[in-house]
């Protein structure tokens, strides 16, 4: 299924504010992060599936899929 840019966007955009939050940072440090271990582009690959799923839960889920790349928040 194709999803208009913007929703997705703006998912997104979300979503960096509340993992940001969750490990104190700001949202650059959370793409950054996100981008340097993959989260970024579960997301992109997983829309379908993570947009229907809580922030909270996909904050920890996307930070333990991170934590697996190499990440180190967890």
């Amino acid at each position: 299924m194709k999803y208009d840019v913007k929703e997705k966007l703006e998912w997104t955009v979300i979503f960096l504010f509340e993992f940001g939050h969750k490990y104190g940072l700001t949202m650059k440090q959370a793409f950054n992060y996100l981008s340097r271990f993959k989260g970024i582009d579960f997301i992109d690959r997983h829309y379908d599936y993570v947009h229907t799923q809580s922030f909270t839960s996909m904050v920890d889920d996307i930070a333990e899929y991170c934590r697996r790349q190499g990440g180190e928040l967890v």
